[in-house]
């Protein structure tokens, strides 16, 4: 039996994406930049794609939705930006965002410090996450930009970032928020967030690797990301990649449309594993339901390596997980969401994320908790650190 439960790496692509994908690929194949009809005939497809993914978070007419080749780019492009154009060019020199963010951001930020910039970096509570005070606190009179996720990668939950920019527009700071675990699982109305920038991908929400977006709120400018051309308004030139925007939009509308189910059904299966999982002595999981996405769960079992559990889940059982984020997914160091919430250090090796889609089954849930049960018992007995406890 195979069963994919790291959902929050990547997703498999729907197949009526795919399905929405394949003319563009062989039969309506023209640069869309090009006069002639061939580059007529993707206009269209574009054109619809657009369109949903504007519907898909609520964005006005007005509003820059730029395609990009992943969430990675989006979140560099923003970050770096802000830097080239209010802080190189201007006398505000900081940044708040916080411990917990995805590697694509908390990276950029190293390089920007290495620039002179300063940036504060918030701690998370024991819940795993910054409130809306914590930020407010944090603001100085050199801050220019907040950069928050929307929902984490690794436990899921929900950041407050309605109020934060709510905080931030009263002193006149941007707001950049990273939605990508959050776009497909929950309601994403950027209208609502009132946010400046927002990151997604669509590998996230059962479409295509290689293609995102970023939302730029109306009337706020930023520098190019690439010169040459006169794509995406001059913002990112290069031929646009047809097949894949076209796939992004059809899965976001898909996304927004299994929203109800994702957030009863599977729901509904996340916390039933939850709580049988929860039944294992010494464990414990990251974050309350209610502010997390409805899909994903962070365990820690104590007297289990991480890497050991995914192994035996994998070669025994053939259930994959994962212990954090897919772009550190090597990396065997310590569970930094768990570093930050100051969990015991001999529980920062133990997490295992467990995250579902709308594809999940009430069998594949039941299968989980037996095998994952079995694990435990047999990693137990051979763990001399358990022993001790």
């Amino acid at each position: 039996m195979k069963i994919y439960l790291d959902n929050n790496a990547t997703t498999k692509v729907d197949e009526r994406v795919v399905e929405a994908m394949k003319p563009y690929f062989s039969k309506l194949y023209g640069n869309p930049n090009s006069l002639h009809q061939f580059g007529r005939e993707t206009h269209p497809g574009i054109k619809k794609a657009i369109d949903q993914v504007y519907s898909a978070i609520n964005a006005n007419d007005n509003d820059d939705i730029i395609f990009t080749s992943c969430a990675t780019e989006s979140n560099n492009w923003i970050i770096k930006s802000v830097w080239l154009d209010l802080i190189k060019n201007g006398n505000k020199n900081h940044i708040i965002t916080t411990e917990v963010e995805h590697p694509s951001v908390l990276s950029t930020y190293k390089f920007l410090e290495s620039q002179g910039v300063k940036v504060t970096y918030l701690p998370v509570n024991r819940e795993g996450f910054v409130t809306a005070e914590a930020v407010k606190n944090a603001i100085t009179e050199e801050t220019v930009l907040i950069s928050i996720m929307l929902a984490n990668n690794e436990t899921g939950v929900i950041f407050p970032i309605k109020e934060i920019t709510e905080i931030a527009h009263e002193k006149g700071i941007l707001v950049h928020t990273d939605a990508v675990q959050a776009v497909g699982k929950i309601p994403v109305d950027v209208q609502d967030l009132g946010v400046d920038f927002l990151s997604m991908s669509a590998h996230k929400f059962h479409g295509p690797k290689g293609i995102g977006a970023l939302f730029i709120k109306e009337n706020i400018k930023i520098s190019p990301l690439f010169h040459g051309g006169s794509q995406m308004g001059g913002l990112r030139s290069g031929t646009l990649n047809v097949p894949y925007i076209v796939g992004m939009g059809e899965a976001i509308e898909l996304a927004v449309k299994s929203l109800p189910k994702l957030n009863s059904e599977i729901r509904k299966l996340r916390d039933k594993l939850e709580d049988e999982l929860l039944k294992i002595s010494d464990t414990f999981v990251v974050g309350k339901r209610e502010n997390r996405t409805p899909n994903t769960i962070l365990i820690s079992v104590r007297g289990v390596e991480g890497e050991g559990m995914l192994w035996d889940l994998d070669r025994r059982f053939g259930i994959a997980a994962a212990t954090g984020s897919a772009c550190a997914s090597e990396d065997l160091e310590a569970n930094p969401v768990l570093e930050a919430i100051g969990a015991e250090e001999d529980l920062a090796h133990t997490a295992i994320r467990l995250s579902l889609s709308r594809f999940t089954t009430a069998d594949e849930v039941d299968y989980t908790i037996e095998k994952f049960k079995e694990s435990v018992e047999r990693l137990r007995a051979i763990s001399s650190s358990y022993a001790k406890v």
